[in-house]
């Protein structure tokens, strides 16, 4: 069996496994004050891609009962689910270059496939100026080694 197929065949296994039932998310109480004046809140972006909101079962798409995400339905739970998202740029490298610069492409300059200019403002860059410390995992595709993680 080639590896791909071993993978999917290992990721399909995975989601259809009886933990992997859904279930209803725990009840999410309000985050314990830091203590902290002006503390800032935990921020975790997930993005993939290529992925329709109907593959996410928080979503409540056509794939929940087939293909439940207990584990992203829990997160999407105690915090914030983006409902009426869009992209501006089918393309990958454009439409992130979108999310890290809150620009259109025409305003950033990622039309294609092609490298983002780091001396724009970014989102890591925005939130660094406020006290987050930021990290990247995952694919970038921005083809420029990313500023401001």
């Amino acid at each position: 069996m080639k590896p791909t197929r071993l993978l999917i065949a290992a990721v399909l296994a995975l989601s259809l496994s009886p933990e992997a039932e859904a279930k209803p998310p725990p009840a999410v109480s309000p985050p314990a004050e830091s203590g902290v004046e002006g503390s800032n809140p935990n921020i975790l972006y997930i993005m993939s891609d290529d992925h329709a909101a109907h593959a996410i079962s928080a979503y409540g798409g056509r794939l929940a009962e087939v293909a439940p995400t207990p584990n992203l339905d829990r997160l999407a739970a105690g915090g914030m689910r983006f409902t009426n998202a869009f992209v501006t740029n089918s393309i990958c490298t454009p439409s992130r270059a979108v999310i890290w610069t809150g620009k259109y492409s025409h305003r950033n300059g990622v039309y294609k496939f092609t490298g983002l200019d780091q001396s724009q403002p970014t989102l890591p860059k925005y939130l660094q100026a406020h006290g987050y410390q930021t990290g990247f995992v995952g694919k970038y595709h921005l083809h420029t080694n990313p500023v401001g993680l």
